[in-house]
C-alpha cells in the first residue's frame, strides 16, 4: 500500500535512502554528497520552492494523480530499495499512471497494457528520446551511441548499421567460431572447479565478456596481443558497468551537476578513458596492417569481428558513414548492454531450475534428446530446445533484467490515459509489474515455463504483444536483441548440456531481488558442479 507522506515518521523518512545509497555502501564517501545536497537544498530552497510551488498549482489539474512530496527533494526521501515493487505497491493507491518527483525531475510511472501501447506505439516518435544521466551521458560521448543517442537522422542510420547488417544472420554466423571458441573456455575452466563451490553468476559475466571481447577483435588480433588486451578490457568494463549503476545526487539535482559532488562523472570519465585507450589500440593496429584490405574484405563478406566489420563503414563517401567516435559509443552499448543483462539472466533461470528440480530435468533430457551425449552444443542445435526456450522466457517474465526498461522522455507535452505528460518528464514503463498482474497471467507469482510452450507466436521478444516486453516495444525495442538471444541460450544451454549443478549443503536458491542497473539475485547463486557427460574429452 502506497505511503502517506503526511503522517510518515522521521524514522520512516530516513530508512528508505538506502535505494540512494544502496549503490555505495562500502564507501564512505556517501556522507558528503547527502550532506552538500543538504546545504545546497537550504540555500536554494526559498527560490525554488516559490517557483515549483506556482508551477505545480498551474498543472496540477492536468497532470496524473500521485503522492504527495516534501519541498524540492520530492518524493525521493521515501523511495525504497526496490523501486520496481515499489512502484507497484503505489499503483494499487495511484492507479496504472500516476506521477511522482524525484528531486527536480518529474517522474510518470505507468503499468497498463493499455497505456503502454499508447506510448510505444500511437505515439513512438514522441516517446523515442531518453533523458540519459549524466554517468551514461558521459559513457556514450555525450549521447552518439544507440541507447541514450535522441531519435533524428543519426540515429536511425546507427542503428540500422547494427541492427540490419551488424547482427544480420549471416554475420553473427561468420563470428560464431569466436563465440564457441570462448564457451569452450569457460566449461574448461569449470570443470577444473568440479566438486567445489561456483559463482554462477560470475562464471556467465567471465564467459559473455569473453564472447564479445572475441567477436570485437577475435579475428584481427594476435592470440598474444588479444589476451593481454582482453584482462584488461574485462577489468575497465566490470569497473564502467559498476559506476553506472550508482544513483547520482546531479541526475536528481541539476543545478549541482557541475560540482560533480560525487566524483561521478570524473569516475565515469576515467573509466571510459582506460577503454577508449583499448579500442584505440585495435583501430590502429587496423590501420597499420592495411586498412583498405581490410575494408575490401569487409565490403565481400569476409568479415572476421565486429572491429572489422565496423572499421568497413568508417569515412565512407556514403549516407552510411561512421566516425570514429560512433564507433567506440556503438561498442560501449554492446559492453553495458549486454553483459550484465544476459549473465544476470542465465544466473536467474539457474536459481529458478534450482528451485525447480523437474523443471531443469526437463531441460537436460531436452538438451539429451537433441544434442546427444557424446557432443557439446552448437548453436544449431538450439532451435531444437523450446522447453528451454520457454525457460528462459519464464525467467524473463517473473525477473526482468530492465523491469522498468530504460526511460523514456517526450519530445513535447502530449497526453496519455488522459492526462498531460509534460516535455522531458521521465517516463517509466514498470514491465515488472505487468508481468506479475493476475489480470492477464495465471498464477504470476510462481515460476510455470509451460505456460510459454502454448503461446510460442503471441509471447515472444519483439514487443507485439504488451503484456510481454522483457526488452521494451516499438522504436526503442533493445537493439542487441538477436546477439544477447544467442549469447544467453548458448552460454544456458552449454552450462546445463555439460554439468549437474546442485546447491551446497542442502541450501535453497533465494530469489529475492535487488534493483540496480539491471535487476539482480540479492544474494549470488552458489552451485557445485560435477560432469554430465561420460566422455571427458569434451570437457578439455
Amino acid at each position: 500500500m502506497a505511503t502517506n507522506t503526511d503522517n510518515m515518521s522521521s524514522s520512516t523518512i530516513c530508512g528508505p535512502w538506502s535505494w540512494f545509497c544502496k549503490g555505495d555502501q562500502d564507501n564512505e564517501d556517501m556522507l558528503l554528497p547527502i550532506i552538500l545536497l543538504a546545504v545546497s537544498v537550504t540555500i536554494l530552497g526559498t527560490c525554488l520552492f516559490q517557483w515549483g510551488f506556482k508551477k505545480q498549482r498551474e498543472t496540477a489539474d492536468k497532470l496524473p494523480p500521485g503522492p504527495r512530496g516534501l519541498p524540492i527533494v520530492g518524493y525521493l526521501p521515501f523511495l525504497g530499495p526496490n523501486l520496481h515493487q515499489m512502484f507497484m505497491e503505489l499503483a494499487l493507491t495511484y492507479g496504472p499512471i500516476y506521477k511522482l518527483s524525484i528531486g527536480r525531475k518529474l517522474c510518470v510511472i505507468i503499468s497498463s497494457p493499455a497505456l503502454v501501447k499508447e506510448v510505444v506505439r500511437d505515439q513512438d516518435i514522441t516517446f523515442a528520446n531518453r533523458n540519459p544521466t549524466i554517468a551514461a551521458k558521459t559513457f556514450s560521448y555525450g549521447g552518439k551511441d544507440i541507447a541514450f543517442q535522441p531519435y533524428g537522422p543519426e540515429w536511425r542510420m546507427l542503428r540500422k548499421i547494427f541492427v540490419r547488417e551488424m547482427q544480420s544472420n549471416a554475420n553473427l554466423d561468420a563470428f560464431y567460431s569466436l563465440r564457441r571458441n570462448k564457451v569452450k573456455e569457460s566449461v574448461n575452466e569449470t570443470y577444473r572447479k568440479i566438486g567445489k563451490p561456483v559463482n554462477i553468476g560470475e562464471l556467465a559475466f567471465s564467459t559473455v565478456i569473453n564472447m564479445i571481447s572475441g567477436m570485437f577483435w577475435g579475428g584481427t588480433l594476435e592470440v598474444d596481443t588479444e589476451i593481454d588486451i582482453g584482462s584488461e578490457f574485462r577489468a575497465a568494463a566490470s569497473e564502467l558497468i559498476e559506476i553506472l549503476g550508482k544513483p547520482n545526487v546531479s541526475d536528481f539535482f541539476p543545478v549541482l551537476a557541475r560540482f560533480d559532488i560525487q566524483g561521478i562523472e570524473r569516475k565515469m570519465k576515467k573509466a571510459t578513458q582506460r577503454i577508449e585507450k583499448i579500442y584505440d589500440f585495435v583501430m590502429d593496429e587496423w590501420i597499420e596492417k592495411g586498412g583498405a584490405r581490410v575494408e575490401s574484405e569487409a565490403k565481400n563478406d569476409q568479415r572476421k569481428d565486429f572491429m572489422h566489420f565496423l572499421l568497413g563503414f568508417k569515412e565512407q563517401d556514403s549516407g552510411r558513414s561512421i566516425s570514429r567516435e560512433q564507433i567506440k559509443a556503438l561498442l560501449m552499448d554492446i559492453v553495458v548492454g549486454g553483459t550484465d543483462t544476459t549473465s544476470t539472466t542465465v544466473e536467474w533461470a539457474m536459481a529458478e531450475m534450482m528451485l525447480h528440480p523437474e523443471v531443469m530435468k526437463n531441460a537436460q533430457k531436452e538438451l539429451t534428446d537433441a544434442v546427444g551425449t557424446d557432443e557439446i552444443v552448437e548453436e544449431r542445435h538450439i532451435d531444437k530446445l523450446q522447453f528451454l526456450h520457454a525457460v528462459v522466457k519464464e525467467t524473463l517474465r517473473l525477473h526482468p533484467v530492465a523491469p522498468l526498461l530504460l526511460p523514456r522522455s517526450p519530445s513535447n507535452t502530449c497526453c496519455v490515459g488522459g492526462y498531460t505528460i509534460p516535455r522531458n518528464a521521465k517516463v517509466f514503463l514498470n514491465v515488472w509489474a505487468i508481468h506479475r498482474d493476475p489480470k492477464f497471467w495465471d498464477n504470476p507469482s510462481e515460476f510455470q515455463p509451460e505456460r510459454f510452450l502454448s503461446n510460442v507466436s503471441r509471447l515472444d521478444y519483439l514487443g507485439n504483444n504488451m503484456q510481454y516486453l522483457p526488452f521494451g516495444s516499438g522504436r526503442r525495442i533493445c537493439a542487441g536483441l538477436p546477439l544477447g538471444e544467442r549469447m544467453l541460450m548458448y552460454c544456458l544451454a552449454t552450462f546445463l548440456h555439460m554439468f549437474k549443478w546442485e546447491l551446497p549443503n542442502g541450501e535453497r536458491a533465494d530469489t529475492s531481488e535487488k534493483f540496480g542497473v539491471v535487476l539482480e539475485k540479492s544474494t549470488p547463486l552458489i552451485a557445485i558442479p560435477t560432469p554430465r557427460l561420460s566422455n571427458l574429452n569434451l570437457y578439455a
